[in-house]
């Protein structure tokens, strides 16, 4: 669910209890990279509960979030011995300085035009040290996941004063073989208004994905269809991707 709606720092402080950490399969998944790995860049790190949970682990490195949104960098903040920065990988020139790169729950769909992907995609592979990973994953599109995106799939929690918070997803431009339009309405009894949230998300196709990787200088390690590490295929929900910064890249 990670994309630029929870921007403002009320909707920021619920980000962790829609998306709680019993139900975040892709943490299980990228944890033990992020342990082994001496210093990590995570791209949309959002509230930066993945990186608090490797320091909290003992991961002894260096640790890096990075997330366009204020009210999530204002959350992540609330540990000091990680380093933080507000903007998006156009806002800071890495040079070979992260052995990981990650992009958790679907930040890399945020990535809309085919020059924010190049221009994404390069500062990433410049950010990487010479046979770094960058592990991420986008949704499969072939398995139209949007469909599910309306009020009849409502999720509702408690924030931390206790107060009971809904929040649907419309979908409000069809899928045009590319990119998904919707909005995220947020409400409660003790608010006065609700609060409605607009993103757009990209769906892309394995084969186009692999072209950019390849154009940025990164090579594909592996591919998984899900968080167990099932093989990609046309009915799997997720493009899990690892991909390396190609010997020699510059």
């Amino acid at each position: 669910m990670a994309d630029r709606l929870f921007a403002d720092t009320t909707l920021a402080a619920l980000y962790d209890s829609f998306c709680p950490r019993e139900r975040r399969d892709d943490f299980d998944f990228y944890m033990p990279m992020v342990m082994a790995a001496g210093a990590v860049l995570d791209v949309g790190c959002g509230t930066g509960a993945m990186l608090h949970e490797a320091r909290k682990a003992g991961h002894q490195g260096r640790l890096c979030g990075l997330d366009p949104a204020a009210g999530m960098i204002e959350q992540a903040r609330k540990r000091s011995d990680i380093e933080w920065v507000l903007g998006d990988l156009t806002s800071r020139a890495w040079s070979a300085e992260f052995d990981l790169v990650v992009m958790t729950g679907h930040a890399f769909q945020v990535l809309i035009e085919d020059q924010d992907l190049r221009t994404s995609l390069a500062a990433i592979a410049s950010a990487l040290t010479p046979g770094g990973c960058f592990a991420f994953e986008t949704r499969n599109p072939k398995v139209r996941e949007w469909e599910r995106w309306n009020p009849e799939h409502a999720a509702q929690v408690s924030d931390p004063d206790g107060r009971t918070v809904r929040m649907s997803r419309q979908v409000e431009v069809p899928f045009d073989g590319d990119v998904v339009s919707f909005s995220h309405t947020f409400s409660s009894p003790d608010w006065d208004q609700v609060e409605v949230s607009r993103s757009t998300l990209r769906f892309i196709q394995a084969d186009l994905l692999a072209a950019f990787l390849a154009d940025a200088g990164m090579e594909i390690q592996a591919q998984f269809g899900d968080w167990d590490r099932s093989p990609l295929s046309d009915a799997s929900p997720e493009i899990i991707t690892l991909a390396r910064r190609a010997a020699g890249k510059a």
